[in-house]
């Protein structure tokens, strides 16, 4: 009986080392068809240990440059960013269930979910892996002050071992029960939103070479997208071929579900439905999917519906939508200020076309800084900073006449380069 229990240990053991090697979806990688596609496209394919130790000098650079001794994390982007592990990257954004430290003396700790110590092991990085004990309401019920308690105990003993007493600490996400406790033991908290934020806005060779694999997988499958687009179809049936696609080429998931048609296009922001496409109206929509190695491909096209021509009202939205994207493209050059930026850009009059959200944004693993307004919005929500090589950003257009009709919504990932704008994204703009 004994000997039966060792062996079943043993392969237990053997599982448990292929599922962190071998078997490890990040060895794995895209397949090697996918690979001999990029390859065939032109692309170069990233070097992924490259690109993990590039983001984790990213930041461990910040932390210097902010004087913090140790960094939590929770949002499972950070967490990828900093340790290259994912475990249920979409469950964890609101069941915040694994974190990690990330320490001034080179030290990384990860708490895992449930039994998935082994999801790290492709990562030499990663010095020890702990189960979680996360204080969230979900898991730990009436019993949250207890695990909250539990939780900080044993930060504050990591705290102490990698950083010492009065330690200044970087935290990306912390509810209140928890950072009292952490002040409460001697520690000093500041914003680790902001470190991980500037962190990632300076993509790496690598991180770029991935992020072209992802706009290839997306824009190779919004041509299949285009060549069935039909009258009759629904809104959801198009929908579902950006899903299938993106999962199919590599991809993790799609962070929005917005693709509308005819009159649902104006005003902006509607989520796809039932709604049959119907012969001659516009169909609009934004990708906002996670694709290959996660980096984010966001791009937005709108296309006419049928085998007919643009009416003259649909052809002037689509006119303004694509000047404003070509005019904003080519301010995107090094040195730039954001403010400039806002008040250098071009949009159609305020009071006579809605707009969408923002005028740019940044774009790595998600939506990420920066995030830059309009002119009109400057004085309630603007900020200034500096555009620097390295850095992706999208240039947004919506225009929605808001006397009524169709809007058209436009656009395009750009990289940021020593001599000017680069365009990531070339899926075609035409309506037809």
């Amino acid at each position: 009986m004994a000997g039966k229990i060792l062996n079943s240990m043993r392969a237990a053991a053997d599982d448990v080392r292929a599922a962190g090697g071998e078997f490890h979806h990040m060895i794995l990688g895209p397949g090697a068809d996918l690979e001999a596609e990029w390859v065939a496209a032109g692309l170069e394919l990233p070097d992924l240990v490259g690109m993990r130790e590039y983001r984790l000098a990213r930041v461990r650079h910040q932390m210097a440059l902010m004087g913090v001794d140790g960094l939590i994390l929770w949002d499972p982007m950070n967490i990828r960013y900093a340790t290259d592990t994912t475990n249920m990257q979409v469950w964890v954004s609101h069941n915040p269930s694994r974190y990690c430290w990330v320490g001034a003396d080179e030290s990384i700790i990860l708490w895992e979910f449930f039994e998935c110590d082994f999801l790290s092991g492709h990562n030499p990085n990663v010095d020890e892996v702990r189960p979680a004990d996360s204080p969230l309401y979900f898991l730990a019920g009436p019993r949250y002050e207890e695990t909250s308690r539990r939780w900080a105990d044993e930060m504050l003993d990591v705290i102490r071992a990698h950083a010492g007493p009065n330690a200044r600490i970087a935290a990306d996400h912390l509810n209140w029960p928890e950072a009292d406790k952490l002040r409460a033991g001697g520690v000093t908290l500041t914003n680790g939103q902001e470190l991980m934020e500037l962190a990632r806005s300076i993509k790496g060779p690598d991180e770029i070479k991935a992020m072209r694999c992802a706009v290839h997988g997306c824009e190779t499958t919004m041509a299949e997208m285009r060549a069935a687009l039909r009258p009759g179809m629904s809104e959801r049936a198009l929908w579902a071929m950006l899903h299938e696609g993106n999962i199919r080429r590599g991809g993790e998931w799609i962070e929005t579900q917005i693709l509308s048609s005819g009159p649902r296009t104006n005003p902006w922001m509607q989520e796809v439905s039932s709604r049959i496409i119907g012969d001659g109206e516009l169909v609009a929509y934004d990708t906002d999917l996670v694709g290959a190695y996660g980096m984010m491909c966001d791009i937005s096209r709108t296309w006419l519906a049928g085998d007919g021509r643009p009416s003259a009202a649909q052809q002037h939205t689509y006119d303004l939508a694509r000047h404003q994207i070509e005019h904003n493209i080519e301010l995107l050059t090094p040195g730039r200020t954001f403010r400039e930026l806002t008040f250098e850009s071009w949009m159609p009059p305020i009071e006579d076309y809605r707009h969408y959200c923002v005028n740019y944004h940044g774009v790595g693993q998600c939506d990420e800084y920066p995030e830059i307004t309009f002119p009109h919005m400057w004085d309630r929500i603007g900020w200034d900073g500096v555009l620097e090589p390295g850095m992706v950003l999208t240039t947004e257009a919506f225009v929605g006449p808001r006397t009524g009709g169709e809007g058209v919504k436009l656009e395009e990932q750009v990289l940021v380069t020593e001599t000017g704008p680069e365009r990531l994204s070339s899926a075609v703009f035409d309506l037809i």
